[in-house]
């Protein structure tokens, strides 16, 4: 069965929590804040601020090894079930700057990435749709 974007809402609920590193991280507030709350709740998401309320990680731009375990630290402070959306070309690869010797070669060596939203950076609506993504996966 395959469930739009549109009855997400009426089918399942998901917290969800924006780890904004770097310019990735700001489309992702676009599309997570920019829009009117009942907006979101319509599609059944909900931001929040904290781990422990979270069951979806967003991890949105470069993430740095020195920033590794901030991030780590975080999905693991996340309840079961727990999902990973990777935003942009330097989450999900190290982007730009993946031959730099500090930069994570993209989030998946050491998360399990559930989704993976292309771009450099993303559009707000790319998020969304990476939800959606989510949404079929885990249906």
């Amino acid at each position: 069965m395959t469930v739009s974007t549109l009855d997400w809402g009426t089918t399942y609920r998901v917290t969800v929590l924006d780890l904004g590193l770097a310019c990735c991280g700001v489309e992702v507030m676009a599309a997570l804040e920019g829009h009117r709350p009942e907006q979101l709740a319509a599609l059944g998401v909900d931001p929040v601020h904290a781990a422990g309320e979270a069951h979806v990680l967003v991890v949105s731009g470069t993430v740095t090894d020195a920033m590794l375990p901030a991030v780590i630290a975080s999905y693991q402070e996340m309840p079961e079930p727990r999902y990973v959306l990777s935003v942009g070309a330097c989450s999900n690869t190290g982007g730009p700057y993946w031959d730099s010797y500090s930069v994570t070669k993209g989030i998946d060596q050491v998360l399990p990435v559930h989704v993976a939203v292309p771009g450099c950076p993303p559009r707000p609506e790319a998020l969304l749709d990476g939800l959606a993504a989510l949404h079929r996966l885990i249906s």
